[in-house]
């Protein structure tokens, strides 16, 4: 007899508690290094608070936009595609820990490729807000 198969909600929940439990342990050294070295398209892992909300930038794929500090020194830009992810219900204050790529700018750099890749030519991103991950 073989054992059961885990449902599509279980492997979820494991997935989402996997997630969680790495965010613990997740730095922003990466950033950081690629922000001094002026480097691009570096994939990242971090974690931040939110200070600002911006407007969406709705030309083309439509994109959710928002300020995240990662440290004394450092805000990072997101722009979280909505057209492939759904938004993330951000406030001032909230905490998101994400994964996606890192593009440098004097500011602190932008943070993109936070969603799935349709076609499977990136690596997928995502954002974990309040125990739940946006991809």
């Amino acid at each position: 007899m073989q054992p059961e198969a885990d449902s599509p909600q279980q492997m979820a929940a494991s997935a989402t508690e996997t997630v969680a439990e790495t965010a613990d342990v997740i730095s922003n050294n990466a950033i950081e290094q690629a922000f001094k070295a002026k480097k691009s398209d570096v994939q990242v892992s971090g974690k931040g608070v939110v200070i600002k909300l911006l407007n969406p930038d709705n030309k083309g794929s439509r994109h959710q936009k928002f300020l995240v500090r990662i440290n004394a020194q450092q805000v990072l830009l997101f722009a979280h595609n909505v057209d492939l992810a759904p938004e993330v219900p951000l406030q001032a204050g909230d905490e998101i820990t994400f994964h996606g790529e890192y593009v440098y700018n004097p500011k602190g750099g932008v943070i993109h490729w936070t969603h799935h890749a349709p076609q499977g030519d990136h690596i997928a991103g995502w954002i974990l807000h309040d125990g739940k991950k946006y991809q």
